[in-house]
Formats: C-alpha cells, structure tokens, sequence
C-alpha cells in the first residue's frame, strides 16, 4: 500500500493526471487487456531532469502493437466465439523504453477512471479495470512494471524481457512470459560456441537486468567449460544508448580492445539499440569479426538494413522459435481491414508527407540514428517478424484461454459474468496448458514457458541481409546445427585468434597473454608429436629429437671391447697372463736353486698366482657391466694383490732374520719369521673386510644418464669397504718398502730388496696419481682407468721383483748357486772391515 501510495505521489507530482501526452490506443470492452510498447525506443533523459520526449520511432514495435490489436480483434470476430458475450478491448501504451514513462504508463492502465491523488488513495486498493498486461519488451522496464501491478495481483505476460531475475517468484508474482528465460539463451550462446571451437570471447552486456544477468550467466558457464577462455567484458552504462559524447568516448575504447583481442567471437549481450551503435562502429572501423547477438537485436532488421554491415563481419543470433502469426500478413496487406487506431493514426500522420526526407518508396529501412522509419502502407508486410510478434499473439491466447477457464466457457456462453477479480484470472494463467498452432505453451513455477530458440545467420549478398534460420535449441538437450557448417568452422585458426598451427615438437601456450597462445618449444628432454598439442615428457632411457617431436633412445655407453684402449689394456693382460705362466714354469724348473729359494721358494706360486689372477681381472672392467664382473673385480683384486703383497713382506722377514747378527732383536724377528703364517693372516684381514664388503653392499652395475647416453658402469657399493680395502693395500706396500728399504744394505747377491724397494714405490706412486684422475672422471674410461692401475700395479711387481729373477735363472747361472751367495757375502763384510768366520 505504501509502495502505490509512493508512485501515485511521484507520478503527481512529476506527470500530468490525464496521460494524454502519452501515445496509447484505446479500445472499449468487457475485460480489457492492457499493453506496454516500446514504440520509440529512446528519450531525451539526460543527468538534468525535466520533461521527457521520446524519439527514434520503431517501425517493427508499431507493427507489433498492431499484432496485439489484431489478435484481439481476431477473439472478437472468431466464431464460434471464445468468449460469448464478452468481447476484449484493449488500452496500449508506449513506454519509449523508459522506466518511469512506464510505471507512469502502468498507472494508467491500473487506476483508468480518474488521476489518483495520494490524499484521495483508498484504504484498499480498488480493482483494476485491466485485467492482464502485455509488456514490456525490455527486461528493466519489465521489473519495474511488475513490482507495481503485483499491488494489485494483475497478470504481465512479457514478450521479450528474458532476464533471469524475472523468474523469481517472491520478487514478482505475477509475471509471466511468452519467451524464454535468459537461462536457456545463455546455455544457447555457450553450445554454440563450444559447437564452433571457439575458444576466445569477449562478452559485452548493458547495465540494466537483462545485460548484467546475461553477461554473468555467461561468464559463469565459461568459467565452467575449459576450452573456452572470456578475453574480457564490458557493462555499458545507461547513457550508452543516449549515443553522445560519453557514449563515443567509451565507443571508441571498446573498439580499440575488439581490434586488439584475440577474441574469436564477440557476444553482444544487449538490447537493440545498443547494439545499433556498437554495430555502426564496426562497419566504421572495418572490423570484420564474429559476432554472437542476443534475442534482443539477433532478428532486428534496422541492424541488418545498415549499409556496409559486411564490414562488420559475420552474425550469429538467438531467438525464440518463429512462427507466422496467423493471418496477420493479410490483415496488413489489406490496409487493416479498413480499421483504425490511434497507434496507426500516429504512424499515419508522421509518415503523411510524400515529400518527408525519410519517406522510403523502395521498401528499404533508413538506418541512420534518429530518422523516422517510414514506409509506405504497401510495404509494412515485408516487415513483420516472426519472434515476438508471435509471442504477442501468444500471450493474447494465454490470457483468454485463462479467461475462457476461469468464466467456464463453451462455444456459446459462459457460465460466471465478468465480475472476477484480477488474482482469480492470474491463477487460471498459470495454469494453462494447450496449443496454438504447432506450439505447445504452459508455465512452470518460475513462470517460464518451455520454448526453444532458432540459431539465426545473417546471410549477406549484394541483394542485401537475408536473416535465416540455421538450427534450433530447446531447453535440456543439445543444440542442433548443420554437420557441414559445424566442420568448416572447426578449425584450429582464426585470423583473429593469436594461437598459431604449431609445428611438431611446439606446445601451444600462454605466456602472459590473456587468452592468448604462442607456440612455445619443447623443452629437453619432452616432445609434442600433435599440432601444438601438451609437452610430454620422454621415458628416463630417452631424449628428444633436435625438432622435439619424438623421444629417441638414449646410446647405451660402456667401455667397448673394440675400443683402442680396451684392446691396448686387453693385450697388456693377455701379456701378463702368458708372463706370469711362463715365470711359474721357469721357477718351477729352478725351484731348487738359491735364487728361487730367495725370492721365498714356494711363495713366489703363491705370488705369481695372486698376479695372474689379478691380470685376469683386468677383463672385468671390459663389456657392458654385470652383476658379476662388477662382484668379482674389486673385491677379488684386493684380495689377490694382497696376496700378493703379503707373500713379499714374507720374503722381506726371511732376508731380515737371515741377515741379522743383533743378539738381542734376533729372538723377536725369529718368531716372525713364519712365511705361511704371515701371508694366512696378512691376506685374511682383507678377505674379512671384503667378504663382508660382497654380502652386505657389494658392488653392482648402475646407469648415469647423460642428454643422450646412458653410461654403463660398476657402483663401487660400500665407499667404506672399498676405501679401507684399498688403504689396508696402501698400508701393506708402505710396511713392505719400509723393510724393503731398511734390507738394501744386507748383502743379497740377487738385490732382493731393492727390487722391491723400487715396486713398492712404483705401485704407491701409480695409485696416488691415478685415484684423483679416477675420482673426477667422468665416462666410459673411468672402468679403462681402473683396470690399468691393476695392469700397471701387477706389472710393477712382475717387471722389478721377479723378471730379474729369470733373468738370473737363464742369462746368469753362474751366480745362481751357493758358492756365488757365499763369497758375495764374504766380500760385503771384508769391504765392511767385519770378521768372517
């Protein structure tokens, strides 16, 4: 009450009671159904207020009064009569799309009878004369009016407002529509794009509730969908459509971002006459780019009609399915039947002069901003849509089908008079359930109907737009366009989309941009095989190829047995093998003679074994890598080179003790000097650092992958076993050439010692060189370097202790006997001035 009371009090103050100076058509009746146009769609509002004048005259809003008009007379005039003894009148108003003219509109229609003055307002408000509104067009105007007649619980059935907001039912009660909700249109415009492959758009809305609600349903269903990617959006504000210097400034902001995006498709979100401005500067700037439009100006011939609107580019639009109104066509072409109204008597009289500037005899639309659409009678035909003129036609049915039920019509009377109050018809409405012609019309709770939508294409020739119809969708199920058409837009390119066709071995991606993709090259180590499909990483044993679209093997690396340095070290140990044979055979010849039985007698086998063995091992280090040679290599040659070692130091412990006259160290080294005993625990410390060295972390085959090679190599395993084997084989050459050293001055005839001397330190001077170099090298060699400090390590001792040996057993046998020892140790100790017994 207070809320009427509130607009009855702004309307008197700011609006003259009687209304005239609005444009409406009257027409007396039994119930009457009221009507809200938009037949100018712009007014003078500015930031100043004053009075409003309303401009830019609709020529297709006229012609959809007239549909209200005829459909009614249609009721009328139908027989069997609908409504028997009622008869529709009508009361029609033009808004001019404002949202105060049409609350002051919709007050006209509530309270006709006298000006309502707040003082006068009754404690109830009366019942309404007008039963049911149809109206608005525009989702704005359409909240407006439906916060007001819901006062007096009056039916508004919309033709063309689609917001989403329109459907909640605690805010407006008594709104219904012809048309679909937003909902489904946004759902619509979402598939298409999806259908397309479109991946970049811009969305462009208005600030009213039909754009705000569009873009953010929009935006919202993008953010949902992965391929799809919104560049940016735009809200136009209200003085947008007043298309002054505001409007240009922002105009020309927006087309420089449209020029500049990536944006594959622009969704303009908006109603008509905004999109008229945007679309006049397309043609302007020579945008040429895809555009989806909105049910608010998808079918409106003024846009299409616009000279140069190829230049715009293409379009894509929404609208609810179209149908013929029934006989409307004739009913124009016939000049009305010879009616009248004060609508067509306006339109008359505005396009009465021939001479008038906009008068159009070729049935062709003036497009330009502010000019008067006139046409002549004969062409008007040409003009009728078929969206929401059949909604009009439609909601002019619903409301008497309602009635027809709420009065209990027959074909010839009815059984309740038309004493009813608005709320009673209002639950009729709702209920309605039937068909007009092929379309199938009732409301859900939200007052929505289930109506599908038409895609429209606008067909460009030289001939002019042909707006045509190329696929449908209806609510819940998929959109449906043509096979062919969905193919030849299904491309991975667009001029105006910055992703690029990739070359293999490139992934398409963003870097930085909004929405937009580069072709970005893989990096090492990843390839894309599909045109700027995802990087994909190579398997571990792979690397991908110079252009990046394929993995390649990697090349398996280990020490080859073709390679020259391989045969070099393998020839070195063949030598050694057959040196070490050939040296067993001649000392076992010579086992009897002195010089056999100084180098230890039997344990020179011993010692000549431990280094064939060790020249055996040298192989181990060759060919690709395996459990086994990795287990026996190091292990096996600490082992057998401590043998080796041990059976010298037992050598140096005979010379020593054989030497020494000192009474009283002479008991001491005696006990030492037990050759089996020194060599069995000398070498059985090592065998109990690697034994356990094998079972607990031996060593084993392990990979280095490199960009392009895998490195085939022995892991030494335990760092701890394998550093105190190689120091406890350090601390044995040490000891032995410290005694080696120590026995140089002893008169041996063979220089025993000091052969070993000069191996010893031959063996510690090649490990400390080689193990920094083994340490830092990295490849194939790294094996090649351990098995030449074993050649060479082998060799020492073979090359300065024993080859002098067999030297000795085949060149000079003449000292090789007792009486050469014996006077070679007479003559030491004469030169030495000590007595010999």
């Amino acid at each position: 009450m207070f809320i009427f009371w509130l607009f009855v009090s702004i309307m008197g103050v700011f609006c003259p009671c009687s209304g005239e100076d609005l444009l409406h058509a009257y027409s007396p009746g039994d119930i009457i159904i009221g009507g809200l146009f938009p037949i100018h769609i712009q007014t003078n509002r500015n930031t100043t207020p004053g009075p409003l004048t309303c401009r830019n005259y609709d020529l297709q809003m006229f012609l959809r009064t007239q549909v209200m008009i005829y459909a009614i007379s249609e009721i009328n005039q139908r027989t069997p009569r609908v409504l028997p003894n009622f008869t529709i009148g009508y009361d029609i108003y033009d808004t001019c799309g404002d949202v105060s003219l049409a609350i002051r509109a919709t007050l006209q229609l509530l309270t006709p009878e006298s000006c309502l003055e707040p003082s006068l307002v009754p404690p109830a408000l009366p019942e309404p004369k007008t039963k049911a509104v149809i109206g608005e067009r525009y989702s704005e105007v359409s909240v407006a009016v439906a916060r007001v007649v819901a006062l007096s619980a009056v039916t508004q059935i919309s033709y063309g407002s689609t917001s989403e907001l329109l459907s909640k039912k605690l805010k407006f009660p008594t709104f219904l529509r012809t048309v679909s909700s937003d909902e489904y249109q946004t759902k619509a415009i979402a598939e298409l794009v999806w259908q397309f492959k479109w991946q970049t758009v811009v969305i462009v809305g208005s600030d009213d509730e039909y754009g705000k609600y569009g873009r953010d349903s929009l935006v919202d269903i993008f953010s949902q969908m992965k391929d799809v990617c919104v560049e940016f959006t735009i809200i136009l504000p209200g003085y947008f459509s007043q298309n002054n210097n505001q409007t240009q400034n922002l105009l020309h902001s927006l087309v420089t971002n449209i020029s500049k995006s990536s944006a594959e498709a622009i969704i303009i979100f908006t109603k008509d006459v905004n999109a008229g401005i945007i679309m006049e500067a397309a043609i302007k700037h020579n945008l040429n780019r895809t555009w989806i439009a909105s049910d608010a100006w998808s079918t409106y011939t003024k846009l299409s009609a616009m000279p140069g609107i190829e230049k715009a580019g293409e379009v894509f639009g929404f609208i609810s399915q179209r149908h013929e109104v029934p006989g409307f066509k004739d009913y124009i072409i016939s000049m009305f039947n010879g009616t009248t109204n004060a609508i067509l008597e306006d339109y008359l009289n505005l396009c009465s002069n021939p001479a008038e500037e906009n008068k159009e005899s070729n049935c062709s639309l003036n497009s330009q901003e502010g000019s008067e659409q006139c046409l002549d009678l004969s062409c008007l035909a040409s003009y009728i849509d078929q969206d929401e003129s059949f909604n009009i036609y439609l909601a002019v049915q619903v409301i008497v089908e309602g009635l027809r039920r709420l009065l209990k019509c027959d074909n010839h009377k009815c059984e309740r008079n038309a004493t009813f109050t608005a709320l009673e018809l209002l639950m009729e409405i709702k209920k309605v359930n039937f068909t007009v012609k092929t379309t199938h019309i009732f409301f859900d709770s939200n007052g929505d109907p289930s109506l599908g939508y038409d895609i429209v294409y606008w067909n460009m020739t030289e001939q002019g737009t042909n707006i045509k119809t190329i696929g449908v969708f209806w609510p819940g199920q998929k959109i449906k366009v043509p096979e062919d058409l969905v193919k030849l837009r299904q491309v991975a390119v667009t001029a105006y989309n910055c992703s690029k066709t990739c070359k293999p071995g490139q992934e398409l991606k963003n870097q930085g941009k909004m929405c937009c993709n580069d072709c970005v090259p893989c990096a090492d180590r990843e390839f894309s095989a599909e045109n700027g499909g995802k990087c994909k990483n190579c398997g571990p044993d792979q690397y991908s190829s110079p252009q990046r679209d394929k993995c390649v093997n990697k090349t398996d690396e280990f020490l080859q047995w073709s390679d020259p340095f391989t045969i070099i070290l393998s020839s070195s140990g063949v030598f050694g093998i057959i040196a070490s044979i050939v040296f067993s055979i001649l000392f076992a010849i010579y086992h009897s003679t002195p010089i056999v039985k100084a180098v230890g007698g039997y344990l020179c086998f011993l010692e000549l074994f431990s280094l064939l063995v060790c020249f055996c091992l040298t192989f181990s280090f060759s060919g690709r890598p395996t459990v086994a040679s990795c287990m026996v290599s190091l292990p096996l040659f600490g082992i057998a080179f401590t043998l080796c070692i041990s059976c010298i130091l037992a050598n140096l412990l005979q010379i020593l003790v054989g030497f020494n006259f000192d009474l009283k160290i002479g008991p001491w080294v005696q006990k030492l000097n037990k050759p089996m005993a020194v060599v069995t625990i000398v070498s059985g410390i090592q065998v109990a650092l690697c034994v356990p060295w094998l079972f607990l972390s031996p060593p084993k085959p392990t990979q280095q992958h490199f960009d392009k090679t895998i490195l085939h190599l022995c892991d030494s395993g335990s760092m701890n076993f394998f550093i105190a084997m190689l120091g406890y084989i350090a601390f044995l050459a040490i000891v032995s050439f410290l005694f080696a050293f120590k026995g140089k001055q002893l008169p041996d005839l063979y220089k025993n010692a000091s052969l070993i001397t000069t191996s010893m330190l031959l063996f510690l001077i090649i490990w400390i060189l080689l193990i920094p170099i083994y340490i830092n090298l990295v490849g194939v060699y790294k094996q090649a370097i351990e098995s030449a400090a074993i050649l060479i390590s082998s060799y020492s001792i073979l090359g300065c202790h024993l080859a002098p040996k067999c030297y000795i057993m085949m060149f000079r046998k003449e000292i090789n006997n007792e009486r050469a020892i014996t006077e070679h140790i007479r003559k030491h100790y004469e030169q030495n001035d000590m007595a010999v017994k």
